[in-house]
């Protein structure tokens, strides 16, 4: 399996969609382990690192994506646990065009700044502690739509096996990953909006 690491991200990247002015980013934890394994594991012992997630606290890596409304994959990438979600967006939204659609976790001035230099408009859910914001009504009817992508976190991993804690080295668990990816790549009929985009250009100018 180790062999066809390159060449399996390399027809991945071709499986990928297009964008199409409405786009979505999420990430989802990867557990290597229970937590209570932690101070046992050895396989990802140099790699993986620690984090808290919505979910609580838990050890391994992160599967960071944007998918389109039509809920095909555009970019993706792997880090550590304890990376910051904010980090890999820049380089995840190269090929953006449009909005892109996060949750409360990718509030930040800096990384709104950021992607407006690549023509790309942040829009997020609020904290709690924040002050209400007006959002024009078509944004705030996408932003509803965000289930699209945890729709699509849930079938990866509980369809297409994306996470469990049977791997036995790095370049094997990048392999089952990105095989995940691609299985999904083939459904015949992935998550959608079903958006007309005909009516919809002038919201996207």
């Amino acid at each position: 399996m180790s062999e066809i690491l390159e060449p399996l991200a390399a027809f991945m990247q071709s499986r990928c969609g297009q964008s199409r002015g409405i786009a979505f980013v999420d990430s989802t934890p990867l557990r290597v382990c229970e937590n209570i394994r932690i101070p046992r594991h050895k396989t990802f012992k140099e790699q993986a690192g620690r984090a808290k997630s919505s979910t609580g606290w838990f050890y391994g890596f992160k599967l960071h994506f944007m998918v389109n409304d039509c809920g095909e994959i555009l970019s993706f990438c792997l880090t550590r646990g304890n990376v910051d979600d904010h980090t890999p967006v820049p380089k995840l939204a190269k090929r953006l065009i449009g909005k892109l659609f996060g949750d409360r976790g990718y509030v930040s001035q800096k990384l709104t700044e950021l992607l407006a230099k690549q023509n790309v408009e942040l829009i997020t859910t609020l904290k709690k502690n924040m002050k209400p914001k007006v959002i024009v009504a078509f944004d705030k009817l996408i932003l509803r739509k965000r289930s699209i992508i945890e729709t699509i976190n849930d079938q990866l991993k509980n369809t297409f096996n994306l996470e469990h804690s049977r791997h036995r080295s790095l370049r094997n668990f990048v392999v089952n990953a990105i095989a995940c990816l691609v299985a999904y790549s083939y459904q015949e009929k992935e998550p959608s909006l079903n958006i007309n985009h005909a009516d919809l250009l002038p919201f996207l100018q």
